[in-house]
């Protein structure tokens, strides 16, 4: 297994600190989370909760900066960079579901809602 180093994750950005930069990270999910969906197929459980994350962050309602972490989640789910790459056969989406799992712990029932749309 290959070993990471802070260098590989460079390219990654997920500083959300401004509107702005939500707005740019928003339009790079809207661009890039559905053919990675469709992409992995059935080889993820957790289709569901990235269908209701992508909901949350499409609510007007909700502040840009509460919608800040499900962006991050969701870039890191779409990253080609990962702490286990996607490739490796079973274990491959682990990091990206505990990222997902970690951010809707973050959310609680918040979140719930956005599963029933």
């Amino acid at each position: 297994m290959k070993e990471f180093d802070v260098k590989d994750f460079e390219d990654v950005n997920i500083d959300i600190d401004s509107e702005e930069e939500f707005n740019k990270m928003e339009s790079e999910v809207d661009e890039k989370l559905w053919s990675k969906v469709e992409k992995t197929g059935k080889k993820i459980s957790f289709k569901e909760d990235i269908l209701a994350l992508y909901r949350y962050m499409k609510d007007r309602r909700v502040n840009w900066y509460r919608k800040a972490i499900v962006v991050a989640g969701l870039l890191y789910f779409i990253s080609p960079i990962d702490t286990i790459p996607d490739i490796s056969p079973l274990i491959g989406y682990l990091d990206d579901l505990g990222v997902i799992t970690a951010v809707l712990k973050y959310l609680g029932s918040e979140i719930l809602p956005y599963y029933e749309e």
